[in-house]
């Protein structure tokens, strides 16, 4: 059942239970009772007792069917649709205690929603404290600090300090998660780095930047980095290690994830052989291939045994892209997957196309796709150059044959996408591509629904005009304005000659 749906059927029941009581009340009161004797006393014990126990039954049905009600306008009293959702999933017990501060505004509102929040769940329990009023409850739980919640679990304990409904949310997904396999993300081939966090806020043109690195007219810097991927999912609870392929005999066991990012030199066939080793043993991959970097040799065979081709060029889409840049390809539309659940737009700062390779045993399919109006540019034959709908991100699953041991084999997860940038830091916070890569990552480790929530990232304030509007912008400030000024003065000189 939706959750619109169960909110809408608990407030009938309020409303019901409600109306059912104030309608037996007024029936109460226009009873007439007999003039004296024992009639009269027995008639009014009845009605007692009838009134006793429709108030017990009115408040039984209000405790099994409790509505929340706010008409603030900004339902400032109510939490958040992602608290919500975690606290609806929850499958184990967890208890939040809240050290609030009574003066402050923001932190009496989270103690109100959270206490809401503890109502939509019985293995939620919730506690809210005042530690001027009761230092000696702060003092056992060792909590020196307002505005600050503690939450446990299973004999697990963290600390967060806030008053947003969400941070507190995110603290009870980590306190939750019992995977702590990691999420590693391979180095050593000039891959994205997950500890930097360097980042531009440009938007290119297609006609002033060319993608697979011919012509650079923006301010470069040498790798954007993975930062702000690397700190949503330590909020959301995952263990991420960094790791390097060639000082590694076979890449470890509990590795829930492989990433790579932006490998900018080529694989050793030993290397290559590592990730083979690792998918049919189960092994999740991830492969997010710039335009520039050339697919061949051990790696492409490797892919094409995974139900996946690298095609060379750059994708550009006239009918679907973001902002003025027709190689900024976006994507609106997604087929059902655990990690396009309810996913907006995305946008790919310069992809290449992919396709899919008939395997036995392997399942592929086409998660991300352009417009049927998509072409390929730069270092394409003319043959290849015609529009059509052009794959951006494949995902495979199945059991990849090492050598003819398909007995021994286990079934690996597959995620190669014709674009790296749009996880790096420059472009991971904005539409939908931090949801994208985070409910991908869930799904190569087996969570098949996806995070419950999506932590929120830092960005700066900017604004994004289409060129329609920036050129409304100009005729109105550049032409309208200074001529309405000119016309003006032109009649007032008119009027006074």
């Amino acid at each position: 059942m939706e959750h619109g749906t169960q909110e809408l059927l608990e407030l009938v029941w309020f409303v019901a239970a409600l109306g059912a009581l104030a309608v037996l009340l007024a029936m109460l009161l226009r009873v007439r009772l007999p003039a004296a004797g024992v009639t009269r006393s027995l008639a009014r014990a009845g009605l007692i007792a009838a009134g006793v126990v429709a108030t017990l039954l009115t408040n039984v049905i209000l405790f099994k069917h409790d509505a929340h009600l706010d008409f603030t306008r900004d339902r400032v009293f109510t939490p958040s649709p992602d608290a919500q959702r975690v606290a609806r999933e929850l499958a184990t017990d967890v208890e939040v205690t809240y050290f609030y501060q009574r003066n402050n505004a923001g932190a009496v509102g989270a103690k109100t929603i959270l206490e809401t929040l503890g109502r939509s769940n019985p293995r939620l329990k919730v506690r809210t404290i005042d530690p001027d009023q009761n230092p000696g409850a702060a003092n056992r739980m060792g909590m020196k600090l307002y505005n600050a919640a503690v939450i446990t679990s299973g004999g697990k304990r963290l600390e967060v300090v806030t008053t947003d409904d969400r941070d507190i949310a995110l603290g009870i997904i980590r306190i939750t998660r019992n995977d702590d396999r990691p999420v590693c993300f391979g180095s050593g081939q000039g891959e994205y780095d997950i500890d930097n966090f360097e980042f531009h806020t440009h938007f290119e043109g297609s006609g002033a930047h060319q993608h697979d690195g011919q012509e650079q007219n923006l301010v470069n810097f040498e790798q954007h980095g993975l930062g702000r991927l690397r700190r949503a999912l330590e909020k959301l609870g995952y263990v991420v290690r960094k790791v390097e392929l060639a000082k590694i005999g076979t890449i470890p066991n509990d590795c829930a994830a492989w990433i790579e990012a932006n490998p900018r030199y080529r694989f050793a066939p030993l290397d290559v052989a590592k990730l083979g080793a690792y998918a049919s043993q189960g092994g999740a991959l991830m492969l997010l291939l710039e335009p520039d970097y050339p697919v061949d040799g051990p790696l492409a065979e490797l892919l094409a045994r995974m139900g996946v081709a690298i095609d060379d060029g750059v994708l550009a889409d006239p009918k679907s892209h973001y902002f003025t840049d027709d190689q900024m390809v976006a994507v609106s539309s997604y087929p059902t997957h655990p990690a396009t659940i309810n996913l907006g737009l995305t946008f790919f700062p310069g992809a290449r196309p992919l396709r899919v390779v008939e395997v036995k045993g392997v399942t592929t399919k086409v998660l991300l796709s352009s417009s049927e109006q998509a072409y390929p540019i730069n270092r394409v034959k003319p043959d290849d150059k015609k529009a059509a709908v052009r794959a951006l991100g494949v995902i495979a699953q199945g059991v990849l044959d090492p050598a003819g041991q398909r007995q021994t084999a286990k079934p690996f997860r597959l995620a190669v996408m014709g674009d790296a940038d749009f996880a790096s830091n420059s472009f991971f916070p904005y539409l939908g591509n931090s949801d994208l890569t985070l409910g991908l990552i869930s799904w190569l480790r087996g969570e098949e629904r996806g995070p419950a929530m999506k932590p929120t990232t830092e960005v700066l304030p900017t604004v994004v005009l289409t060129e329609s509007q920036m050129r409304n912008i100009f005729i109105l400030t550049v032409l309208v304005l200074p001529g309405l000024a000119a016309l003006l003065g032109v009649l007032m000189w008119w009027r006074r000659r």
